[in-house]
């Protein structure tokens, strides 16, 4: 019976990879001459290169008492890499089946969550927050407490977003004043109420959303965006990570530069800043398609531009809301989708100062309204659509280090693998089987 279960497994396991196979060759034909022309040989080289400089270390193992040659299985249990989705659409399903897979898309495919925190949603009625389970129900803004917990049950790392919205039309309650003064206090005792109730839960914390655009945002505190932060620095813990999250990657670069004044002002006036969001959204079906035909939109060295510039700050940059919509809802459509979305992840994954990236509306049919239905890497029914393939080889396979070595003379083995958290397995020679943990994050870490 376990023989013929392993089997099944291995046939499983096979059919997937020629599925992913038979998808990157599919998608190759699909994408114009003039695509891969700009997704030329010699961006992926160094691509390629800087994924190798950047994302692995040279480990160093030493184990004592074994004999020379003894195999050493190395497993990578986690990545260092921060790869999420948003998780608005928690408990949202009509079957507890799909509200398993949504689930589960946290821990097997995403080690990261982005929780809403939208005040709007959250507080409806001054002073009744929507914390709890059997809170009332609102579309993409599940109660909290719910969805921290299951995170921790998981260890999923976590993002709350976001405190203070920069535009008031979609960040504060409708019963917050129209004078700036008064809305000081309910901003701190906000902040301050969110930072008591979860403390440290939370790793990470998106505390000003969008405050580039001031013409449009509506009535707010003046210099809120400091006060915010200088609340946030004197409620949370110094273990949580203070974000700050703007911009597109389709802005013009006047608009990057603006963004990054608004960021190094805040530290030349020594707010801590922790990490920097950029944001890249295709919201337009044909715009995906315009892409795949070899229009000169988000190329490669206008992406380069831009995390150039923000990394100018000099905190490192969380690649923070990721939509690439279908041209549509055909096959092909899908494939084009997968493809786009390979070659940004890959980029973004390669550039040394990127941390994170996080895919904003994980299922068809779950944005926004407004924004595009054909944008998820699930269908509407839960069905797993060739991006989520795309991204899964990525970063369960090509992404992960799992190799069998031996060792020499002196019980010592060497190997180069993404950073990360490994499991490493080996038998003795009285046949006991031994396992031992460790992080790669730089060279030379390991079992010493």
């Amino acid at each position: 019976m376990k023989q013929q279960l392993l089997i099944l497994i291995i046939l499983m396991l096979s059919l997937s990879n020629l599925t992913a196979q038979k998808q990157q060759v599919m998608t190759k034909e699909l994408m114009s001459d003039a695509y891969w022309k700009i997704w030329n040989p010699e961006v992926q080289a160094k691509i390629d290169h800087d994924i190798d400089k950047y994302r692995k270390a040279d480990a160093v193992l030493k184990l004592e008492g074994i004999p020379t040659g003894t195999k050493v299985i190395i497993e990578q249990i986690s990545h260092q890499f921060l790869f999420g989705g948003n998780i608005f659409l928690f408990g949202n399903f009509e079957s507890p089946e799909q509200n398993r897979k949504y689930e589960n898309t946290f821990g097997a495919l995403f080690n990261t969550a982005t929780i809403p925190f939208y005040w709007k949603t959250l507080e409806q009625e001054q002073g009744k927050l929507r914390y709890e389970a059997g809170s009332s129900y609102e579309y993409r803004r599940p109660p909290t407490d719910p969805v921290v917990e299951f995170c921790e049950s998981r260890g999923i790392n976590m993002n709350g977003h976001a405190i203070i919205y920069g535009m008031r039309k979609w960040g504060q309650p409708e019963w917050m004043p129209e004078e700036r003064k008064k809305m000081e206090k309910y901003f701190e005792s906000h902040i301050r109420e969110l930072a008591e109730r979860y403390k440290g839960r939370l790793q990470r914390w998106d505390i000003v959303n969008e405050p580039t655009d001031q013409a449009n945002r509506g009535i707010m505190p003046d210099d809120y965006t400091y006060k915010s932060y200088l609340s946030a620095m004197k409620y949370f813990p110094d273990s949580v990570q203070l974000n700050i999250n703007d911009s597109d990657m389709h802005w013009d670069m006047t608009l990057f530069r603006r963004y990054l004044e608004i960021v190094r002002n805040l530290i030349d006036r020594e707010i801590r800043i922790d990490n920097v969001g950029v944001q890249m959204h295709i919201f337009n079906p044909e715009e995906s398609r315009r892409i795949a035909n070899g229009a000169e939109i988000l190329t490669p060295d206008k992406i380069y531009e831009r995390l150039n510039l923000m990394s100018d700050a000099g905190r490192p940059l969380h690649v923070s809301e990721v939509t690439i919509s279908a041209p549509d809802d055909t096959e092909e459509g899908k494939s084009i989708q997968a493809d786009i979305a390979r070659n940004f992840y890959r980029l973004w994954f390669s550039y040394s100062n990127v941390m994170g990236i996080t895919w904003w509306n994980v299922v068809d049919g779950g944005a926004a309204p407004g924004e595009p239905s054909f944008s998820g890497i699930y269908d509407k029914e839960l069905n797993s659509k060739p991006v989520y393939y795309a991204l899964d080889t990525l970063i369960n396979h090509e992404w992960k280090t799992n190799i069998t070595v031996r060792t020499d003379k002196n019980g010592q083995l060497k190997f180069r693998g993404f950073k990360g958290g490994y499991r490493i397995t080996w038998v003795d020679e009285s046949g006991k089987k031994h396992k031992a943990e460790f992080d790669l994050k730089e060279d030379g870490d390991g079992l010493h």
